[in-house]
């Protein structure tokens, strides 16, 4: 059985202020004094200030757009995303060609979870300045987060044509050469994204996350190392670096690292996480329960976290809490191939096996390299007397490099003779 750890990345959006913004006709001095002192209070994340004084400019001239976007932008900040919205669409009507605003408005879309509505603002920004390297990068983002990575890399690549020095760009082609399993390539980026940046600890710590996945822990180790010293409250690093020593199967600065994760947030739900998966290993599974527990109390749509507390039901001969475990985790994650197949598991060791069938299928249409669910299915296949279709998928496990049990193999050689 497969489980996964959870890709520890974090995400970043950027943002256009326009404080540099050539001075938009007014009606008169006042207003104009009171948009500069809303910008130094917005300089200094004096958002109640800011929009005070915004408000006195806006008062002042009504058609005053540059006051619009900056109130925008201190709204957006305060997660005021629907106040926000409502000022760029003021900006935007009263200056259609204004395209750093539709950028604006595309981050608070994209903030408020209307993805699809932020695309089309990053849309007309670059339409309207095809160099707007950064409205690219947000686009980006944005693809990036419906999984669209072909379409989320082109613009990434864009956005660092136009900027070379566009850090969080290259990070991003990194994160997307990790999702297509390209650890080669987002090594690459991130070290390109350090080069442009030395002090980007989140290129650090996601190289390192490269170097784990290719089973290089010591490199890892040192970027997460590297990570930390940039930034000391960087949960992620140590919850990172933390699997890192697990992999070499150093639980006790493992476990250190996750603890350290703990006390910068004791809520975090991927230390839980890997605290557990370390019980799990050495197959304490009562306590990797505790502690799986606890990380989906914080985050109760962690589908890993379900997943993984299953897989410790499973080892218990829990069944049906590993199955309730398994539908709680494709509950939160629909595509989770691994899920269905554990639950598939968890079916074929209750004898339930045409819901096993039914599961195997389900990880192979999500993953059709998921040489595991076909040999899983072979075996449930075989429980069903359905021989060839169980020698068929013997066949596809072994082409996929898995190892087929023998006895397995052996006891479709029988039936196969018996029939002839």
């Amino acid at each position: 059985m497969q489980r996964a750890f959870q890709i520890l990345i974090v995400l970043a959006v950027i943002t256009v202020s326009l404080m540099t913004a050539q001075a938009q006709a007014a009606s008169g001095k006042d207003a104009k004094y009171y948009y500069e002192q809303g910008l130094e209070h917005l300089h200094k994340g004096q958002y109640d200030l800011a929009i005070n004084n915004f408000n006195q400019a806006i008062r002042l001239n009504p058609r005053y757009a540059l006051a619009y976007n900056s109130r925008g932008l201190a709204y957006n900040t305060m997660k005021a995303y629907d106040k926000a919205i409502a000022d760029y669409t003021k900006t935007i009507l009263l200056d259609p060609k204004y395209f750093q605003a539709y950028n604006n408005r595309g981050l608070a879309y994209y903030y408020r979870g209307s993805v699809d509505k932020a695309v089309a603002d990053y849309n007309k920004a670059v339409q309207l300045d095809p160099k707007f390297a950064i409205a690219y990068a947000n686009r980006g983002l944005a693809y990036f987060r419906l999984k669209d990575y072909d379409k989320s890399l082109a613009d990434f690549t864009k956005a660092v044509e136009l900027n070379p020095r566009l850090d969080i760009a290259q990070n991003y082609k990194g994160l997307i050469s990790l999702q297509k399993k390209e650890y080669q390539k987002a090594i690459a980026d991130y070290t390109k994204a350090i080069h442009s940046n030395p002090n980007y600890a989140l290129a650090y710590n996601n190289r390192g996350y490269a170097y784990l996945a290719i089973g290089a822990y010591d490199k890892a180790i040192a970027d997460f190392a590297k990570a930390i010293e940039l930034n000391p409250k960087l949960v992620v690093a140590y919850d990172s670096q933390g699997l890192a020593y697990a992999g070499k199967k150093e639980y006790k600065k493992a476990l250190e690292d996750f603890n350290k994760a703990l006390k910068i947030n004791p809520k975090d739900p991927d230390a839980f996480n890997n605290i557990g998966l370390l019980y799990y290993d050495q197959r304490e599974y009562d306590k990797a329960i505790a502690e799986f527990s606890k990380a989906v109390q914080f985050d109760s749509r962690y589908a890993i976290a379900w997943n993984n507390r299953g897989l410790a039901y499973f080892q218990k001969k829990s069944y049906p809490k590993a199955i309730a475990d398994f539908n709680k985790a494709i509950e939160a994650d629909p595509g989770y191939a691994n899920a269905y197949n554990n639950r598939g598991m968890a079916y074929l060791a209750a004898k339930s096996y045409a819901k096993a069938i039914q599961d195997f299928t389900k990880a192979i249409q999500l993953n059709p390299q998921l040489a595991e669910a076909y040999n899983n299915r072979a075996h449930a296949y075989y429980q069903e007397k359905a021989y060839d279709k169980a020698k068929a998928d013997a066949h596809k496990a072994g082409e996929l490099k898995f190892s087929v049990d023998k006895e397995l193999l052996e006891n479709l050689q029988k039936a196969s003779a018996k029939k002839k």
